[in-house]
């Protein structure tokens, strides 16, 4: 079996940080495994190409939740990358980093060094922001972030116009000293080119002799060093047994080790051996999926699956956050992105200007402009994410992108609750890799988040009475005039709400297993040789867009791991 110091499970936002990291020394011999393919294909490198990637199997993981009674029973579709980059190469690219609170209250849970002022020379190390260097920006990083208010589209003026007069401030940098506000959202993208992960950190690595990356290969199992042991016992062994608690002399329990990962590439299973550790960064989905299907987990869950136990924890899979989001449409009688993009004279000339000068339409996202506000005077700080889009979309059944606009001037709003109280779980269908696991999201599962999501429908309104807004409006399209009441709101938010793709928290950080899965240095509770760095091990959401902070959590999860040997 081919051996190697670390093992890194997924190439996605923050396991591409590691692979450049850990590679950087020369010291290490690091393999990075991805289920996924590459990530050269025009439409996940062009920035506006994420509407076609968005249901696109080949990079796509396209999850979809079990019925959701929060959603009206409704199931929910949670796209994921599977591509060199992870959902940094299918997502939206906006740069937020949070509120520093978010991190503040990560610490005070006792996850020493993950405050905002342990995290935030994280973030600036990673950024090359075209800005250059400040107290709160980097330069020379990585991961290039850039300002598009020049190049916005004219209503999203229209629309930051319309929050002033709604008392709400406009901001330069949701990522500087005033996050609270409204304002035009910094992107990730390089010279019109997207800046995934993949890109700003796991390309130049590839060029080292000291980095594999393997694609098209599904991690199984983590290997122990029982895995020898188990296969004395044979069929002596129980299913659900601890592997490590074998009677007679040798009873004395032990701490399992992680040696290994079992992988299966074209049909075949593979193994390969880590000298120092595996770490998986497969994301708040696949990694705790493999640690359940390695014996990590609910000792009932695997026993129902005969999973020898490796290790009993129950939180993991459990505690997901989301962040759900509300969009309210609307006809325009000034001209949006659909007039550009639906008609085929449009869509040609906006491919000639991407190609010719990597500038246009393509070369951004359509969340140009949002904020962070307060749904009411009572609450502390910003509690809802805005968005404005100057397009819109309907998707009909058997749409497979998300390519063509509606074919009428139209732009749309939306709102989430940044800190959800909500807590959902997932867990593994059977000891099959290849199943997707059942995610219950269990949306609107507190009275906070129902009044919240009352609230942000009553902002929108509000947005759309004002007068810089009103004078746009032709119609509301949905959820439609008619819809006024409270109760009326939020019926239709249960039927209509989704996903703004930010699932967090399944291996939670924490200082014990009855509610954690690793501790603040990242290292899987009882185990040794195994750790997971990625969205997965937030002890709580943060009040933004995930993407950042996962990046954030690659960059010091890699110091902890090079700390430690």
């Amino acid at each position: 079996m081919d051996e190697y110091d670390y093992i890194i499970v997924g190439a996605g936002s923050a396991g591409c940080v590691l692979a450049n990291r850990l590679t950087a020394s020369g010291k290490h011999r690091v393999l990075l495994l991805e289920a996924g393919g590459s990530d050269r294909n025009i439409w996940v490198q062009m920035p506006l190409g994420y509407g076609r990637t968005f249901f696109d199997p080949a990079v796509n993981w396209m999850y979809n939740t079990e019925d959701d009674p929060g959603l009206n029973g409704r199931s929910a579709y949670w796209p994921r990358g599977k591509v060199l980059g992870g959902s940094s190469s299918i997502n939206a690219m906006v740069y937020i980093r949070g509120l520093a609170s978010d991190f503040d209250s990560w610490k005070g849970e006792g996850n020493n060094g993950w405050g905002w002022n342990d995290v935030l020379p994280y973030f600036r190390r990673s950024e090359d922001h075209e800005w250059g260097e400040s107290d709160y920006h980097g330069a020379g990083g990585e991961l290039h972030v850039t300002d598009i208010r020049q190049h916005v589209h004219p209503l999203c003026h229209d629309f930051l116009q319309g929050a002033e007069a709604c008392g709400y401030p406009q901001t330069d940098d949701f990522n500087g000293p005033q996050m609270e506000g409204v304002g035009t959202f910094h992107i990730n993208t390089r010279k019109g080119w997207r800046a995934s992960s993949s890109n700003a950190f796991l390309r130049p690595a590839m060029k080292r002799n000291n980095l594999t990356v393997i694609t098209h290969a599904q991690a199984s199992r983590v290997l122990f060093d029982s895995d020898a042991l188990v296969t004395e016992v044979g069929a002596e062994s129980t299913a659900g047994a601890n592997p490590f608690q074998i009677d007679g002399a040798n009873s004395a329990q032990k701490t399992p080790r992680a040696t290994g990962v079992e992988y299966i590439k074209n049909k075949q299973t593979h193994r390969v051996i880590a000298k120092k550790e595996v770490i998986l960064s497969g994301g708040a989905i696949n990694s705790p999926q493999l640690l359940q299907l390695s014996g990590i987990g609910d000792p009932a869950l695997l026993a129902r699956f005969d999973i020898p136990l490796v290790s009993a924890n129950s939180s993991v899979g459990r505690h997901i956050q989301d962040h759900l989001a509300m969009t309210h449409y609307y006809k325009s009688r000034k001209p949006t992105l659909n007039n550009e993009l639906y008609p085929v004279l449009g869509k040609l000339k906006a491919g000639i200007q991407y190609v010719l000068g990597r500038k246009g339409l393509l070369s951004l996202s359509v969340n140009q402009a949002g904020g962070f506000i307060r749904s009411n005077p009572e609450e502390s700080q910003p509690n809802l994410q805005l968005y404005f889009n100057p397009l819109t979309y309907t998707l009909k059944p058997g749409d497979s992108k998300l390519m063509n606009p509606d074919p009428y001037a139209a732009f749309s709003m939306s709102f989430n609750a940044c800190r959800p109280e909500s807590r959902g779980h997932l867990e593994i269908r059977s000891a099959d890799p290849m199943d997707k696991p059942s995610i219950h999201p269990n949306y609107l599962d507190t009275d906070k988040d129902i009044q919240e999501a009352i609230e942000g429908c009553r902002i929108l309104r509000d947005l759309a009475a004002s007068a810089p807004m009103a004078k746009l409006i032709e119609s509301e399209t949905l959820p439609g005039a008619e819809v006024q009441t409270d109760e009326a709101l939020l019926a239709d938010f249960r039927e209509r709400a989704g996903t703004i793709y930010h699932a967090v928290g399944t291996c939670r950080m924490g200082q014990n297993s009855a509610d954690s899965v690793v501790d603040e240095r990242l290292r899987v509770h009882g185990v040794s040789g195994l750790r997971v760095i990625d969205a997965s091990v937030f002890p709580s959401i943060t009040s933004g867009n995930t993407n950042a902070p996962s990046i954030m959590v690659g960059e010091k999860g890699a110091d902890l791991v090079l700390e430690d040997a």
